[in-house]
């Protein structure tokens, strides 16, 4: 259950050692995940197109959490939410947008490679990007100091927990490319089915913050990710001159891991009320205002070509 001091976010959820070692276990399965679904071509895709990639790259990595840190200044939040928002802006593509990118009629070679890049980049350097962001937003930065977080055990413990799945995945896609690919079809339910239900453990557990900041949080959520869709928009309008290119980084940098994150605030980041409601909150709008948009681009295409 959570604190009622948890609605300034300034402490942490109360988590039990076997609950924490679920959410390690669940945070490797996520990223093992990820690496049995990429393939070789995927790595191509790359090789054939480093400045899209190169821009697609910065766009999700550098630009995404510079806007996510601007509208904290802008709009004053607290603490805990910000933490959550820079949380969210760190971490990397998440595997919906590429369908949603299909679906959207836009560049689908072109979003798988940069999920998978920008999947790898979290492997190796997420925790370090995530206090790295943090360190420029002072309240989020103190409190991380406030709930005493061992800051050199979480990169640590976090990249070994994602690089091993990682490099257990890329080798098993490199040398047995099918078993790879059955693989990847049967953990994607599962990690869909984890995600599901931390979000829901996470809601129901944190119900009064839930009920006495929903209505900040919730309009800061949509907020955030419209203007995320906005940032990968405008990023690719300006400097990819592929349509199809452009579209697709919109849901690359619009639609995150957010299951990683909410993992990452559970299992290392002490449970912070705020942060792991915002995150959660984002899991499930993401898809929404991601779908929404989609389909708004599927009918707009629909009347050009009448």
């Amino acid at each position: 259950m959570s604190d009622p001091a948890l609605a300034a976010g300034a402490v942490a959820l109360t988590i039990d050692p076997a609950i924490q070692l679920l959410l390690a276990v669940s945070l490797a399965f996520t990223m093992l995940t990820v690496a049995v679904g990429l393939r070789p071509q995927d790595f191509q895709f790359v090789r054939a197109h480093p400045t899209s990639i190169f821009i697609g790259f910065c766009a999700q990595v550098i630009a995404l959490p510079l806007v996510t840190l601007l509208l904290i200044k802008v709009l004053s939040v607290s603490p805990g939410l910000a933490l959550g928002m820079i949380i969210v802006a760190a971490c990397p593509g998440g595997a919906m947008s590429n369908l949603i990118t299909k679906i959207a009629g836009a560049d689908a070679a072109y979003s798988v490679s940069l999920t998978m890049l920008s999947s790898v980049f979290s492997a190796l350097f997420l925790p370090i990007a995530i206090l790295f962001w943090i360190s420029f937003h002072a309240p989020a930065n103190g409190l991380i100091d406030q709930i005493n977080i061992d800051r050199t055990g979480f990169v640590l413990r976090t990249t070994l927990i994602l690089i091993v799945p990682l490099g257990f995945g890329l080798t098993l896609s490199h040398f047995k490319p099918a078993l790879s690919a059955k693989l990847h079809q049967k953990f994607m339910p599962i990690s869909v089915l984890i995600l599901f239900g931390l979000i829901v453990a996470g809601l129901a557990s944190n119900s009064d913050v839930l009920v006495s900041h929903g209505a900040q949080m919730i309009p800061l959520v949509v907020l955030h990710n419209t203007v995320a869709f906005i940032t990968g928009g405008v990023i690719g309008y300006i400097f990819l001159k592929d349509r199809r290119k452009s579209r697709a980084l919109v849901f690359e940098v619009g639609i995150q891991n957010a299951g990683l994150g909410l993992i990452i605030v559970m299992a290392e980041l002490g449970g912070v009320g705020e942060a792991a409601l915002l995150v959660g909150t984002w899991g499930i709008w993401h898809l929404i205002g991601g779908f929404t948009l989609a389909n708004l681009f599927r009918y707009f295409d629909k009347r050009r070509a009448n």
